[in-house]
């Protein structure tokens, strides 16, 4: 299924190691890029869903892209919903773009046969089944339950320290 939300769960536990030095939402709209050519695949009743972009070079290349949007894209949000939000940066909207756009590959290399992610070099996918599918979904949501978790306490020691520097 494209856009599945479970890719998230990754991009939570790089969010909670890597902090301000990642967007998660750069990563988040990479997700959704990378998806396209599998949503086009199923449109078209292609028996082939996961072609040239989920390849390591093809992920580089979405990476790329999803960084050089999202990061604008990314920024209007925040300055909507908290004008008093720090802008992400290149580095970061890199950062998120980059780890959206690999871990995808490597997360649908383990569950998709059409995968070959290290195309062209070759054309196996060493990585496929080496996860069993349900155990691969429930990793995803413990890395997002434990990803957010760290993230949520790392904001409120943020904060809490903020509050004592300032004497409230």
């Amino acid at each position: 299924m494209p856009f599945t939300p479970l890719h998230l769960g990754a991009g939570a536990v790089f969010k909670a190691v890597a902090g301000r030095r990642m967007s998660f939402l750069v990563f988040a709209g990479t997700q959704v890029l990378m998806d396209l050519e599998p949503l086009v695949g199923i449109l078209r009743g292609s028996a082939v869903l996961h072609g040239p972009t989920h390849t390591l070079a093809g992920a580089v290349l979405i990476g790329g892209v999803g960084a050089v949007t999202g990061k604008p894209v990314t920024n209007a949000v925040l300055r909507r919903v908290s004008p008093a939000s720090v802008p992400v940066g290149w580095p970061a909207a890199f950062a998120g773009a980059w780890a959206g756009s690999l871990s995808h590959i490597v997360l649908d290399a383990f569950m998709h046969a059409d995968m070959r992610p290290f195309w062209p070099l070759t054309s196996a996918n060493p990585l496929l089944y080496r996860i069993d599918v349900d155990h691969l979904g429930l990793l995803c949501l413990l890395g997002a339950t434990a990803g957010g978790a760290a993230v949520l306490l790392r904001r409120t020691w943020r904060r809490r320290g903020a509050a004592r520097a300032t004497g409230d």
